[in-house]
């Protein structure tokens, strides 16, 4: 990737993603930047969100219905609820066994994997009871 320089609207972006801390969309980011830069366009937010995660400098969380971005972290699973659809980090350890193990019987170069829960959160489980 050619070598972009941090632009302000750039670092606004990364700066409302490492703020939440909640994995947000593209459209929760881009009402956060707005609200601190009302000129700030939602093409501009959505190509820097891009840019910010093919850098390395967060990580898009790709999910069924909406990606989500959030601070670049170790690697770890994610859980969704099924009920609000928040998403969370899962408490339990990445287990690259598996990369190395699907690495050997596919004879692909496997780098990493993603896996994500679905479940209800302790707030909608708290509802229905």
């Amino acid at each position: 990737m050619k070598k972009q320089r941090n632009t302000r609207q750039r670092q606004l972006v990364l700066d409302v993603v490492l703020a939440r801390g909640d994995h947000p969309t593209a459209d929760q980011v881009y009402a956060d930047a707005r609200a601190i830069d009302e000129k700030i366009s939602r093409g501009t937010v959505y190509r820097n969100l891009h840019t910010l995660a093919a850098r390395g400098d967060i990580l898009q969380v790709k999910l069924p219905d909406v990606d989500r971005y959030e601070e670049l972290a170790d690697r770890h699973y994610h859980i969704i609820c099924t009920e609000c659809g928040a998403v969370y980090d899962a408490p339990i350890p990445y287990d690259d066994t598996l990369d190395r193990r699907a690495s050997e019987i596919s004879g692909c170069d496997i780098k990493r994997h993603r896996t994500t829960f679905e479940g209800r959160c302790p707030e909608c489980k708290q509802r229905c009871e």
